[in-house]
């Protein structure tokens, strides 16, 4: 399970390196971004399901995707909604996605106040198995540490297990 284990950087204080190695091929592991009905299987943390997930995947396209907390055991949390808006600014499929994520509301228009990620997403093959290794630079050190303290890390590392289990469960 080691190797499973999700590794977290901070370079030069405003960009955030993830990486984690799925046991799945690349071609697949890029489908579970790429296709809603998978994206909405595993994306947001434990207890928080995708009730909404609009997509267009291609460069240009918008992913504007609502999270939504359905366990009761969180708390203040339970009934919860967060919405984003994601701009895809390249696709190299299955090698790369490159797009900027906002925080929304329900019509899509973008929160300003709020820190925005500029991310890119590598799908490296690595004999049968993929690393993923996602870049998020923010403009400031201060928005990353604002995401971080609203507990990206643990957010990122629930969502990720969950996708590591839905590639296990889809042989």
């Amino acid at each position: 399970m080691s190797n499973n284990t999700m590794m977290s950087k901070v370079e030069n204080d405003r960009v955030l390196v993830l990486e984690r190695v799925f046991n799945a091929p690349r071609d697949k592991v890029f489908k579970m971004f790429k296709e809603p009905e998978y994206l909405k299987q595993w994306w947001g943390p434990r207890g928080w399901e995708l009730p909404v997930c609009n997509m267009e995947f291609k460069p240009g396209g918008v992913y504007h995707y609502c999270m939504k907390c359905v366990d009761q055991n969180q708390g203040e949390f339970y009934g919860m909604e967060s919405w984003g808006k994601a701009f895809y600014k390249e696709i190299v499929e299955p090698e790369k996605i490159v797009y900027v994520d906002y925080f929304s509301d329900e019509d899509g228009k973008t929160n300003d106040i709020m820190p925005a990620t500029s991310v890119t997403a590598e799908f490296v093959e690595m004999d049968g198995k993929t690393k993923l290794v996602n870049r998020c630079e923010y403009a400031s050190a201060e928005g990353l540490k604002t995401v971080l303290d609203m507990g990206a890390i643990q957010g990122i590392t629930e969502t990720w297990d969950r996708l590591e289990e839905l590639l296990r469960n889809k042989k």
